[in-house]
């Protein structure tokens, strides 16, 4: 059986996620299962503007593209039941895995983990919040520095069976100010490997040509302007930034 035009083949609704902030919804297009998010359906922010959130994931993906490190899966804008929205491939993460996770302080993992902060549950008990330091999740900083992701929760990670890591829901980037709030600050400091500072580099070069031209239809010019300039900035400093600002650095629920 062929595959469906992903465009322009009906889209059926199969359920909801419930625990997302805005409308989402799993659907099918043929055999191939999707995650739907109507513009429609999208919760007023006061610090971005309405009805953008859906452009914003599309172009998360077009930068995922630009780097080469398919961190955001196959992200597309079409027409739905409840209008035009988001449409993203299902990804099927592996239950037995965990990338960024909260753990005893006295239970540290000793090797192959990064410790980010330390806090106390409502039992008092002291717990470290602590991710994997490997490869794929440093690519997935990286991005999320690139495109001033303001949401990195920890369940927006999907540890694929492979080793994989993929991110999701990105609505809450490309904004024009700093508003980076992640969990992935293992690597404060570090420098910047030769495949991360080439990642950046293609998607300097990509603004300048059809990526750019792309983006104008999704962001606005002003926050085209501010994304080459973190990308200038990351390349320049070659390590991945401090913390800062006023506001949290990490997301609020951590999940």
């Amino acid at each position: 059986m062929p595959a469906p035009d992903l465009v322009t083949a009906e889209l059926t609704l199969t359920g909801r996620i419930t625990t997302a902030s805005n409308a989402t919804f799993l659907g099918n297009i043929g055999d191939v299962v999707v995650v739907y998010k109507p513009i429609a359906g999208e919760s007023p922010l006061w610090d971005f503007p309405h009805g953008t959130l859906a452009h914003r994931e599309v172009a998360a993906y077009l930068i995922s593209q630009a780097f080469g490190w398919d961190v955001v899966p196959h992200t597309w804008l079409r027409d739905g039941p409840m209008g035009e929205g988001m449409v993203q491939l299902w990804q099927e993460q592996d239950p037995a895995q965990s990338a960024v996770n909260l753990v005893a302080t006295d239970h540290m993992p000793e090797t192959g983990w990064k410790h980010v902060l330390e806090g106390r549950d409502e039992n008092g008990r002291m717990l470290a919040l602590v991710h994997e330091d490997s490869p794929a999740l440093r690519r997935m900083a990286v991005f999320d520095i690139v495109v001033n992701n303001a949401d990195r929760k920890g369940d927006h990670i999907l540890a694929m069976t492979d080793g994989h890591r993929h991110g999701v829901d990105h609505g809450l980037t490309f904004h024009r100010d700093h508003k980076l709030r992640t969990v992935l600050w293992g690597w404060l400091g570090d420098a910047l490997t030769a495949e991360e500072r080439d990642g950046i580099d293609r998607v300097s070069e990509g603004l300048h040509g059809g990526l750019g031209r792309t983006l104008a239809d999704l962001l606005s010019a002003e926050e085209i302007v501010s994304l080459a300039a973190r990308c200038a900035r990351l390349r320049v400093a070659g390590r991945f930034p401090a913390r800062s600002g006023e506001m949290s650095a990490v997301p609020w629920p951590l999940f």
